[in-house]
């Protein structure tokens, strides 16, 4: 497997983070409408999620191949390039999130059945299945829910015989 690393992404980076989405989503879901364009998605990473979220990027050599934006118990995005998906990329870039929250919370759309496998294989489970009005895609969706399970410490004392 190529190597690869996890960077903490700035505003120079929202154009290729946002282009990441982009590409990942339409690859997998090209049922899904095309409602923004390519400038006004940069600008929802830079003016939203930059000041919002932590992001952090896979990056190999110097190529972004996925990209995760986080914060307040939500992962607002995780996308990877479909070519680099099933590299454990993905896994990484949700383990990061997960070392810094207890819980987490998440939206994917009830069709996009490898991101529902994906969650579900990392602890989430199912919590609420909407019609997708009040999604702007208007594609039905389900809420995903992880919560840290308390640390189980053995109460290891010599026994009084």
């Amino acid at each position: 497997m190529t190597e690869h690393e996890i960077v903490v992404l700035g505003a120079d980076h929202m154009q290729a983070a946002a282009k990441i989405r982009r590409e990942a989503l339409w690859q997998r879901l090209p049922w899904l409408p095309d409602l923004h364009t390519p400038e006004e998605e940069e600008q929802y990473w830079r003016m939203h999620l930059l000041p919002n979220c932590t992001i952090l990027g896979a990056a190999i050599g110097t190529r972004l191949v996925g990209v995760i934006a986080y914060g307040d118990d939500w992962i607002e995005q995780l996308y990877v390039l479909p070519d680099f998906q099933a590299m454990g990329i993905g896994s990484l870039l949700l383990g990061c999130a997960k070392e810094e929250m207890d819980e987490i919370r998440l939206w994917t759309f009830q069709r996009n059945i490898g991101a529902r496998a994906f969650y579900e294989r990392h602890g989430f489970a199912a919590e609420e299945e909407t019609d997708g009005l009040d999604n702007e895609e208007k594609e039905p969706d389900v809420l995903y829910y992880w919560r840290r399970l308390p640390e189980l410490t053995l109460n290891l004392q010599p026994s009084s015989t």
